[in-house]
């Protein structure tokens, strides 16, 4: 079985790209289950409820978020009726949505997709190591496909993550920062893992904000208004090969498009 992660979609360029690819691409490389964070995609910050459902009909069949999901606060009471749209799970409890989604394959194989959050220079919320330990115990253990999008500041948190979850989980992938690494690798226990995929969007940027503003606000650390930059758009992914009988993964490797 091949899992396709798409990286943080930035934009309306992100969106753009992302519906004219991914339904090809998934179909070129044989892909069973199309995953993908769209917490930037409302003009760089945040989803809508319009977004998502323009973003679920182009081969997507989960996505995933992070600490902009919050930012349109039309997204509230969308989160509770659209399960293929994830928040991060470690949020205290009562917050609108879930961080997980148990779903079938078009070829009839179960999967779960987790969403979590890190928490150094990121909000205080609840533990994503603690969360991820309840979430895994309560999936039927006959699911073997797991994969987890963990949304975290620092490589370290990331790192450590990775390791607490291996043979736990078919795949942890890293978003967030939008500076891809080149880390992948398969874990000891069968996880595969990557830092960050990097965004999907566009790269003549800073992090996909028009380097301008960016710049500007560095230099006088007066507050500037960001937009999204339009050039140099990637489709940042990876694919993953999971055994479907064991759940472990046998192979990683990172895909742009352009």
């Amino acid at each position: 079985m091949k899992i396709l992660f798409i990286g943080d979609i930035v934009g309306k360029p992100g969106r753009r790209i992302v519906k004219e690819r991914t339904a090809d691409f998934a179909q070129q490389e044989g892909v069973d289950l199309v995953v993908a964070n769209c917490e930037n995609a409302a003009a760089g910050f945040g989803i809508t409820p319009s977004l998502a459902e323009e973003l679920l009909p182009v081969g997507i069949d989960v996505l995933t978020t992070g600490n902009h999901v919050w930012d349109k606060k039309e997204i509230l009471g969308y989160l509770d009726s659209q399960p293929r749209l994830l928040r991060p799970a470690n949020y205290p409890e009562g917050a609108p949505g879930s961080g997980l989604y148990v779903g079938t394959t078009a070829h009839g194989i179960r999967y779960a997709v987790l969403n979590l959050q890190g928490r150094v220079y990121m909000p205080g919320i609840d533990c994503p190591f603690r969360k991820v330990d309840a979430l895994l115990s309560s999936l039927d253990p006959e699911i073997k496909i797991r994969f987890i999008d963990f949304h975290a500041e620092v490589t370290s948190e990331k790192i450590a993550f990775g390791w607490y979850v291996d043979g736990r989980v078919s795949a942890i992938v890293g978003t967030h920062t939008h500076v891809p690494t080149a880390d992948e690798r398969i874990l000891p226990g069968g996880t595969a893992y990557l830092t960050d995929v990097g965004m999907t969007g566009p790269y003549d940027s800073v992090i996909g904000m028009e380097k301008e503003a960016s710049i500007a606000r560095f230099v006088s650390a007066i507050p500037e208004r960001f937009e999204p930059a339009r050039a140099d758009v990637r489709f940042s992914s990876v694919i993953i090969e999971v055994d479907e009988a064991t759940g472990a993964a046998t192979s990683i490797e990172r895909k742009v498009l352009t």
